[in-house]
């Protein structure tokens, strides 16, 4: 038996992906999401209506992972999506981390001569007076 997607199915996809591009889209508006991580959440939008519309290519996606059902596919994919978007946040997190502290340690350095300046102030001061 021919594996065959229901038009009850592909339509819900089709509407789960076009309303999460709108939601990406209206978020990068409202600037809640900045465009450089709204990419990928686009592409995978994007990606779901490709399959959807576009049966052989999920099927032949498939095969190609060794998985027996289109719906294995899928959770594969979502899981690698998943997978990527934790590694692509890792690395931004680490990377804000290591600037958090640098410009914590330049703010201690600041807040460090400033009471140098003002101990230098107050002592000219009261040295003219």
């Amino acid at each position: 038996m021919p594996a065959v997607m229901s038009i009850r199915v592909k339509i819900v996809a089709l509407m789960i992906s076009i309303g999460m591009m709108l939601l990406i889209i209206e978020l990068v508006r409202r600037r809640k999401l900045r465009e450089e991580y709204s990419w990928l959440w686009l592409l995978t939008g994007s990606v779901i209506i490709v399959l959807m519309m576009w049966f052989g290519l999920l099927k032949w996606t498939t095969h190609l992972i060794g998985a027996i059902k289109p719906s294995s596919a899928i959770f594969f994919l979502a899981f690698l999506f998943l997978f990527i978007i934790s590694l692509h946040f890792s690395v931004v997190i680490s990377k804000l981390t290591d600037r958090n502290k640098e410009l914590a340690q330049k703010y201690a350095l600041l807040e460090m001569e400033l009471q140098e300046v003002k101990r230098l102030n107050v002592s000219t001061q009261a040295g003219s007076s």
